[in-house]
């Protein structure tokens, strides 16, 4: 099993393909195996890296595991395409990711040749959006001290997915979210610091920011604050919910646009 040690701690990753690195980070509570299929048709691009952030599935879990912050994930990132020598690499968020995605582009801007975000948020940025998380929080910790912390991840995807999206998954993902109950507790918290806009419109890589048409408003409001403050960024609307595909066309489309240029 490929580990890396990172930061004090062990992640997994895959690799997949070869050629310009492509580094894919994901969200709050899963991990590398939520990317699927979507890893084949990028590796036609390039080297696909796929990891487990801290805290979940494969990578190691520090004890005790309450808190973790976006620069915490972002460090890691950094250090795992470094130690695999992965830089400068087009990089795909989904969600949490994509924040994380973010705060790698700023901290470490010549780790990334572009960004893909994948209905990212931007804390402190999109108050309907910080309202609603701040909910989540909220609602989350209440399944854990009714249900246990095995049942969040499933009360995760049925705020942000659907009932429908979780009964869909096969039982290996449904058990990859109950394990990783910690994880996504000690991640919605959210904690600071983060970046403003006047930091955004730092970022020159190009950009491409995703959203669903399903998806609650409130995930649609940091692609619109976004896409404002950063000046190389487009933005893609899709069908479906949160769960965006990251080989959707839109997306291939840009990743080969940007390596043919760049």
């Amino acid at each position: 099993m490929p580990e890396a040690p990172v930061n004090g701690i062990r992640l997994y990753y895959e690799e997949h393909g070869e050629g310009a690195p492509i580094a894919c980070i994901h969200g709050t509570g899963s991990s590398a195996l939520v990317w699927g299929d979507a890893v084949e048709k990028l590796a036609r691009l390039g080297r696909v890296i796929t990891y487990d952030r801290r805290g979940h599935t494969r990578s190691e879990r520090p004890e005790p595991y309450e808190r973790t912050t976006v620069t915490e994930h972002a460090d890691d990132a950094a250090a795992l395409l470094d130690a695999l020598a992965a830089v400068p690499a087009v990089v795909i968020g989904r969600s949490y990711g994509g924040t994380v995605a973010t705060d790698l582009a700023l901290r470490y801007p010549d780790r990334v040749r572009a960004l893909v975000l994948l209905e990212a948020d931007a804390p402190g940025l999109a108050p309907a959006a910080d309202g609603w998380v701040s909910g989540l929080n909220d609602r989350l910790r209440e399944v854990a001290g009714q249900a246990g912390v095995d049942a969040v991840g499933e009360a995760l995807i049925n705020e942000v997915a659907g009932e429908s999206a979780w009964r869909s998954f096969p039982k290996e993902i449904r058990r990859m979210w109950a394990q990783n109950g910690p994880a996504v507790l000690a991640e919605v918290r959210y904690e600071g610091p983060h970046a403003d806009a006047a930091a955004l419109a730092t970022i020159e890589q190009p950009v491409l920011l995703m959203a669903a048409a399903d998806s609650p408003p409130e995930f649609h409001e940091p692609n619109e604050v976004m896409a404002d403050a950063l000046p190389n960024a487009r933005t893609a609307l899709v069908g479906g919910g949160h769960l965006i595909d990251p080989a959707d066309p839109e997306v291939l489309a840009f990743i080969r646009e940007v390596l043919e240029r760049t």
